[in-house]
């Protein structure tokens, strides 16, 4: 295995002069130029009397700043506390302040909505979109930022070049990222990864999916959180890839002219944004009738199939070779017609505990319903007497595997178990071919009337496929199974459904989930909801607010 800031090291020597880190419509930066402020960066640090080992907080928007800072802070071997720029202004003061951060790297934005006094060991707070100093405690660091023109100037008089770039690799067990999984201002679990995490899970990608000088990677999940931090940004950098960050909130049309414009090689999401596509792009053409006629003809279906994916293919930049999704299972029906279409797609397993990787299967072979196969870097077991056919525990062991939680000694002990391998509260199966079936969180399974199990995630995958669901979440309340759903208000409106319409919608969605459900897991209630749910970063709904 090589060390991932090895492989960035020969990256940014071989393209020193090749685009790197951009803000799609902003600024965008070489590997050369991103080198030379991340050597800048370093001098500062130093003459600031910062330490390696010293903990740096992040919280801004994504983009080719945030991207150079991050860098910076991990090459320089200070640990990196991302925090989700999303977060309220206490979780930031109460993540920077419990992770021991001495600099706070944010916007001036931000940071007029924060209180320096709840982070007292806080030296400096930096702007690292314009660079500039908006806060610090002592004389001596402005006077270094002051001096850094010179300082670099003394210290590389004939310029900074390719073959002055030396980043450190002796440093496989030292903490390089505490993740913080939540913004929660109680006992907050920070999770702590090391360099030896990151560089398993970018050798195993680039062994399995090679990125490429020839390639561009478009980032638009959130860099606080290890999905879109290793897989949109750290694994693609390390061999070339340009990466161009959304910078903005992805709604559609913004995201499709990003893709049309950068025609990116992959597309990591998760699967609520491809059912999206879907059910606005896919579901309507695919059930006009004389479609439906056209695909019951073998010859023309495989002509109209082929078309409708290659449009999908087209309307993301006409270059993507995986469409990865992560994070939640996708929908059987939808999966079905991505299947049916070929659309080169696979569904992922992974953590952030795992920094973030533990299964994963080339789409050519994926098993639809899966998650794909572990990991090589990772031991994945099932917890279970028979993991063939009854459902356990999936655990995990391996050098991509977190080393626990910060200042949290309770929660570290909890998370492994007695032989070293970690809890990850999922629970599944295994084939014998080793495709991982996840059955559910431990945490939202329901016990049924007769000792079944019962999980929601399989409930709301048959209530989700019913006439104008956009999502559910399924509960149990007092031992009756429950169905939360928040209706397609512009579907409703295009039907032009009357309000006695609009009524029956609930029981209809009760009546045609329970023909296909189970009886121990048949719904005696469909409620509907106004607003969508909450969700985390990840787009998972924030299940412990609906019971």
């Amino acid at each position: 295995m090589e060390h991932y800031l090895k492989r960035l090291q020969e990256a940014t020597r071989k393209y020193w002069d090749k685009s790197a880190l951009n803000t799609w419509q902003g600024e965008g930066f070489t590997y050369g130029q991103v080198a030379t402020s991340i050597e800048r960066y370093h001098i500062f640090f130093r003459d600031a009397g910062f330490s390696k080992g010293e903990h740096f907080a992040l919280c801004g928007k994504n983009g080719a700043h945030w991207g150079m800072t991050y860098l910076a802070i991990n090459t320089y071997e200070a640990v990196v506390v991302p925090i989700l720029n999303d977060f309220t202004s206490e979780s930031v003061e109460n993540l920077t302040d419990h992770s021991h951060s001495v600099i706070l790297f944010t916007d001036e934005a931000k940071w007029k909505t924060l209180e320096i006094s709840r982070m007292p060991k806080l030296r400096l707070v930096f702007d690292f979109e314009t660079l500039r100093i908006l806060w610090c405690k002592d004389s001596f660091i402005s006077a270094a930022y002051a001096s850094l023109d010179k300082a670099f100037s003394e210290k590389w008089p004939d310029g900074y070049g390719p073959n002055d770039v030396a980043f450190p690799v002796d440093n496989w067990d030292d903490l390089a990222v505490i993740n913080y999984t939540s913004g929660s201002t109680g006992n907050p679990k920070g999770v702590m990864l090391t360099y030896r995490n990151f560089s398993a899970n970018v050798d195993y990608s680039q062994r399995n999916v090679p990125s490429s000088d020839k390639f561009r990677m478009v980032s638009m999940l959130p860099m606080a959180h290890m999905y879109g931090l290793v897989i949109e940004f750290i694994y693609p950098l390390c061999n070339g890839t340009a990466i161009y960050w959304l910078g903005k909130a992805p709604t559609p049309t913004t995201l499709l002219k990003c893709m049309a414009d950068v025609k990116p090689y992959l597309l990591i999401t998760v699967p609520l944004v491809m059912e999206k596509i879907f059910k606005s792009k896919i579901e309507p053409v695919v059930n006009k009738p004389l479609m439906k006629a056209a695909t019951s003809i073998p010859g023309i279906k495989n002509l109209v199939f082929k078309k409708i994916r290659e449009g999908l293919v087209n309307a993301f930049g006409g270059e993507v070779q995986q469409f990865i999704m992560g994070g939640a299972a996708l929908n059987p029906e939808v999966e079905g017609w991505f299947k049916k279409i070929k659309l080169p797609y696979l569904v992922g397993y992974g953590m952030t505990e795992a920094c973030p990787l533990l299964a994963y299967k080339h789409w050519t072979k994926y098993v639809a319903g899966s998650c794909g196969e572990p990991v090589d870097c990772a031991d994945v077991r099932i917890d279970s007497s028979d993991p063939h056919h009854v459902v356990g525990e999936i655990q995990a062991k391996g050098d991509n595997i977190c080393i626990g939680y910060y200042k949290n000694p309770e929660a570290s002990a909890n998370a492994f178990t007695e032989d070293g391998y970690l809890r990850t509260g999922d629970l599944g199966i295994m084939d014998e071919e080793g495709n991982i079936f996840i059955r559910g969180r431990s945490k939202s399974m329901i016990l049924g009337p007769s000792g079944q199990n019962i999980y929601p995630e399989e409930v709301e995958a048959v209530v989700n496929n019913q006439p104008y669901v956009t999502e559910s979440v399924v509960v149990d309340r007092g031992g009756k199974i429950v169905a939360l759903v928040y209706l397609d208000k512009n579907m409703i409106e295009a039907n032009r459904l009357d309000a006695e319409a609009i009524s029956d919608i609930p029981e209809n969605i009760r009546v045609s989930s329970n023909k296909r459900l189970p009886a121990y897991s048949r719904i005696a209630q469909v409620e509907v909801r106004d607003e969508p749910f909450e969700k985390t970063p990840k787009m998972s709904i924030k299940r412990f607010l609906y019971k």
